[in-house]
C-alpha cells in the first residue's frame, strides 16, 4: 500500500467515521488503537475496499505516513491526549502534525500548541461536531492551533465536512485554543437548544395535556418554519418511537440527564470573562437539577403540585410557546456570540463570527436555517456588538415578545419550570435596560466594604466613596488590602 495521506489514533464510534468518510474521499488512511482486537474488527468488517490500514503500534502507524507526516487523535480529552502527544513526539520530525479531534479544554489546547511549537511540531485542536451520522457524512469542523499547520491539513479537513450554500463548513478558526473555544461555544448552545426544547415539549405535555404523539405533529410542523433544525426534527422522530406495549418510548426515559462536560465550561469561562451566559448556565444547572431525582422524589412529597384548572386557548398557547421557544434560542446564541467576542480580546483571537456560523450550518448538533440569518448579519455588519442589534433579530424579538412572556406566565402558573426561558427573557429586559438596580448594589458594596461607586453625574472612571457609617472617614477598599 501506497503511503498513508494521514494517521488516525483512536477507533471508537467518532473515529471509524472520520476514517471512512476519508477514505470515501479519496484520502489513504493508516489506523491505530490501543486495542488491537478493535483495530482487527474494523480492518475486517468495515473498511471493505477502501485504502485503509491497521497497525498495531504507533512507530509503524507513522512509519507509513507520507511527509509531513499527519497524525489525528480521537481519544479521550485530558491526559490520555497528553498521554498519546509524549508517546508521538520521539517518532516525528521537525513540521510534522499532530492533530486532537476530541473535546478538549480549549485551555489544554493552548498549552499543547505552545508546548509542541518548542519541540518543531505543528499541533491543531479541532472541534468536531455531528456526532456518529456526521462523522460519517460530513461533519462541522472548527481547526485552531498553529496557524502553520492549517495549509497541510486543509485539504482533508475540508474534504470531509459538510458542505452548506457550496462551501465547507470547515475553516481556520484562529490560533492556539480558538477552535476548541469556539466548539466549546457550540456545545453550550446545544445545551441551551436542548433544554429549551424540552421546556417547551413539557409545556405542551404537562401544562396543555397534550399526547405525544400530538407533540409530535406540532414539533414536525415547526420544522418547517423558523424553528426548522436538526434538533427540533430529531424532537419529532423521537415522539414517534413506542416501547414493546405500545406507549411512548420518552415516557419510560428515566428524566435524569447526563453531561460530559463541555457545557459547564462554557459557564465557567462566562464567569471568568464576565459574560452574561445566563440561559446556556441555567441550562446546565437544569441538568443538575434532573439527576437530583430521588431527592426530587422525596421533596415532591411534601409539595405536591396543587390541581388547577386553567382557562387557556391551546391552539394561542401553542403559538405562544413556538415564539417563546425562538426568541429564547436568539437570546442562547446573542450571548454565545457575546463570549466568543469577549474570548477574542481576551486572547487576541480574529474571529470570523459569520464564517463560524457557516460552519454550524451543516453537519453539527446545531445545524439549523436560523444560523444562515446569523451569517448574513455578520455580512452586512463585520463590528455587530451583539446579535440583538441586527436588524433581522431585532424585528424578531419585537414580533415574539408578547407571547414569549405569555408562554412564561403559562409556565408558572402551571408550575412547570422554565429556567432557560425563564432566564432569557430575564436577561433580555435586563440587556435593553437603561437603568437597572445595580446603583443600590453599588451603594450596598460601599456601604459595607468601602468598594466605591460611580456617579451618573460624573465621568465614567471617576469613583467615590461615602463615609455611610458617619465613622469610617474616606478610606475606600482601593487603598488597602485586606
Amino acid at each position: 500500500m501506497s503511503q498513508a495521506d494521514i494517521g488516525l489514533v483512536g477507533l471508537a464510534v467518532m473515529g471509524q467515521n472520520l476514517v471512512l468518510n476519508m477514505a470515501d474521499h479519496g484520502f489513504r488512511v493508516s489506523v491505530f488503537n490501543r486495542s488491537k482486537a478493535k483495530t482487527d474488527e474494523f480492518i475486517q468488517h468495515r473498511v471493505e475496499d477502501r485504502p485503509i490500514e491497521g497497525f498495531d503500534s504507533l512507530e509503524a502507524l507513522v512509519g507509513s505516513l507520507k511527509s509531513p507526516r499527519k497524525v489525528m487523535l480521537m481519544v479521550k480529552a485530558g491526559e490520555v491526549v497528553d498521554h498519546f502527544i509524549e508517546q508521538l513526539i520521539p517518532l516525528l520530525d521537525k513540521g510534522d502534525v499532530i492533530i486532537d479531534g476530541g473535546n478538549s479544554l480549549y485551555t489544554d489546547s493552548i498549552r499543547r500548541t505552545r508546548e509542541l511549537q518548542e519541540k518543531g511540531l505543528l499541533f491543531i485542536g479541532t472541534g468536531v461536531s455531528g456526532g456518529e451520522e456526521g462523522a460519517r457524512h460530513g461533519p462541522s469542523i472548527m481547526p485552531g492551533g498553529d496557524p502553520a499547520a492549517w495549509p497541510l491539513v486543509k485539504p482533508i479537513l475540508q474534504g470531509i465536512a459538510a458542505q452548506s450554500e457550496g462551501e465547507a463548513c470547515c475553516d481556520w478558526v484562529g490560533p492556539e485554543g480558538a477552535g476548541h473555544y469556539v466548539k466549546m461555544v457550540h456545545n453550550g448552545i446545544e445545551y441551551g437548544d436542548m433544554q429549551l426544547i424540552s421546556e417547551a415539549y413539557q409545556l405542551m405535555r404537562e401544562g396543555l395535556g397534550m399526547s405525544a404523539d400530538e407533540c409530535r405533529e406540532v414539533f414536525a410542523k415547526w420544522n418547517r418554519g423558523v424553528l426548522d433544525s436538526y434538533l427540533i426534527e430529531i424532537t419529532a422522530d423521537i415522539l414517534t418511537f413506542k416501547d414493546e406495549d405500545g406507549e411512548p418510548l420518552v415516557d419510560k426515559i428515566l428524566d435524569a440527564a447526563g453531561q460530559k462536560g463541555t457545557g459547564k465550561w462554557t459557564g465557567i469561562s462566562s464567569l471568568e470573562m464576565g459574560v452574561p451566559l445566563t440561559l446556556i448556565t441555567e441550562s446546565v444547572y437544569a441538568r443538575c437539577l434532573s439527576s437530583l431525582k430521588n431527592e426530587r422524589m422525596e421533596v415532591a412529597k411534601h409539595f405536591p403540585r396543587v390541581e388547577q384548572s386553567l382557562d387557556v386557548d391551546k391552539e394561542a398557547m401553542l403559538q405562544a410557546i413556538h415564539d417563546a421557544l425562538y426568541a429564547a434560542k436568539i437570546i442562547s446564541y446573542a450571548q454565545g456570540y457575546m463570549l466568543m467576542s469577549q474570548a477574542a480580546k481576551e486572547f487576541q483571537w480574529d474571529l470570523n463570527y459569520g464564517g463560524i456560523a457557516l460552519m454550524w450550518r451543516g453537519g453539527c448538533i446545531i445545524r439549523s436555517t436560523f444560523l444562515g440569518e446569523i451569517k448574513k448579519a455578520y455580512d452586512a455588519d463585520a463590528n455587530l456588538t451583539s446579535l440583538l442589534k441586527a436588524p433581522f433579530f431585532e424585528q424578531a424579538i419585537k414580533a415574539a415578545e408578547a407571547n414569549w412572556r405569555q408562554a412564561v406566565v403559562f409556565g408558572v402558573q402551571s408550575q412547570i419550570p422554565t429556567p432557560a426561558l425563564s432566564s432569557a427573557l430575564a436577561f433580555f429586559d435586563g440587556y435593553r435596560s437603561e437603568r437597572v438596580a445595580a446603583n443600590l448594589l453599588q451603594a450596598q458594596r460601599d456601604y459595607f466594604g468601602a468598594h466605591t461607586y460611580e456617579r451618573v453625574d460624573a465621568p465614567r472612571g471617576q469613583f467615590f466613596h461615602t463615609d455611610w457609617i458617619r465613622s469610617g472617614g474616606n478610606v475606600s477598599s482601593t487603598t488597602y488590602e485586606v
